[in-house]
């Protein structure tokens, strides 16, 4: 006897389990197995280069020297960022550095302090 749940569209009982979700031969209906707004409650997390999670306000360090677009110069390893903005984007943190002004980082070249 199956455990599965029956199709919500058609009631049929041969559903079948696919992956993250339940699948109905008889009407080719799909739906997750997982409910809703446990799939919302997740998000999107954003983690460092040595994968601790990021959040708005942190305080990070360059772990790499970045060379900039159009201006030239340098942001050196080692320069510490504070009060981060996390967004999302083509970078993930926008950021005041003290001597280059507003710049966006990818949190791939940060570390968490």
């Amino acid at each position: 006897m199956s455990t599965l749940p029956p199709c919500p569209q058609c009631q049929s009982e041969f559903t079948y389990e696919d992956g993250a979700l339940y699948i109905c031969p008889e009407c080719a209906h799909e739906w997750p197995t997982q409910p809703a707004e446990a799939v919302e409650e997740s998000g999107k997390v954003w983690r460092d280069a040595a994968g601790n999670i990021l959040q708005d306000g942190d305080t990070v360090t360059v772990i790499k020297d970045l060379k900039l677009k159009g201006g030239g110069g340098v942001v050196k390893i080692g320069t510490k960022v504070k009060n981060i903005r996390l967004v999302d984007g083509d970078h993930d943190i926008d950021c005041k550095i003290d001597g280059f002004g507003q710049m966006g980082l990818k949190t791939e070249f940060v570390k968490k302090v």
